[in-house]
């Protein structure tokens, strides 16, 4: 019994000083890492007219959306870097014009 609370309290601990997770490839879960020339909310006065102009509506305004987006299919290949904004974003179905959803991430890992 005291074996049992001892391994799962040394798993908490374990877990906790592991600090926080970083994005790597091939761990973007809605499709591949992009890398976007800028990352704006959704209310951005720039951003909300390209959204308009698209026919794009968003139910959040501070919803992050990445514009000028392209996919990043290899990390670590000579003209894969990315030298604006890694994300990974929720919907990509703009061809690159925007990205809906995205999170910035960390590739340098």
């Amino acid at each position: 019994m005291q074996f049992t609370l001892f391994s799962t309290l040394a798993l908490f601990v374990a877990a906790a000083a592991a600090g926080p997770l970083e994005a790597r490839q091939g761990q973007c879960n809605t499709g591949p890492i992009q890398c976007c020339n800028s990352v704006q909310t959704a209310k951005d006065p720039a951003t909300s007219a390209l959204l308009g102009l698209l026919g794009i509506v968003v139910q959040d305004l501070n919803i992050p959306i990445g514009v000028t987006c392209s996919p990043i299919s290899v990390i670590g290949v000579p003209g894969n870097s990315c030298s604006s904004q890694p994300v990974c974003c929720e919907d990509n179905s703009f061809k690159g014009i925007v990205a809906i959803g995205c999170t910035p991430i960390n590739i340098n890992v």
